[in-house]
């Protein structure tokens, strides 16, 4: 990562493990401040406590993201706590139907909408 994210403030969504843990990681190493953010508490405030056990600064937010008001939530507290956001990772997922989509319910695959797409468009305006 460019030398240039240090001091800056990232974001990201889906952070308790996998992919997004990784990713806050990788941004907190670089010098970034990184608000950890998921619906998994445990494992949302266990990645922001590895994170300032390294030196690096830090802090979880427990959010749905199929919620706007809820990542309006995230995005305020992002402000008021570091007074910028630089870097909005949507890593927040969930799995897709284990159906054909024909057989899907509706209840399931707008539950898959609000989180793989909606939530990037909540952040985006938040």
């Amino acid at each position: 990562m460019p030398q240039n994210m240090k001091a800056k403030v990232a974001m990201v969504t889906g952070a308790s493990s996998g992919i997004g843990r990784a990713t806050a990681l990788i941004f907190a190493r670089e010098g970034t401040k990184v608000v950890v953010s998921d619906v998994d508490v445990t494992g949302g405030e266990e990645t922001a406590d590895i994170i300032k056990k390294v030196g690096g600064d830090s802090f979880f937010v427990k959010t749905d993201v199929s919620q706007a008001d809820q990542v309006e939530n995230l995005v305020k507290k992002t402000g008021e706590t570091y007074g910028r956001l630089d870097y909005a990772c949507n890593n927040a997922a969930i799995p897709g139907p284990r159906v054909p989509l024909i057989e899907c319910p509706e209840e399931e695959w707008n539950q898959v909408i609000d989180i793989v797409i909606n939530s990037s468009t909540y952040v985006t305006l938040s």
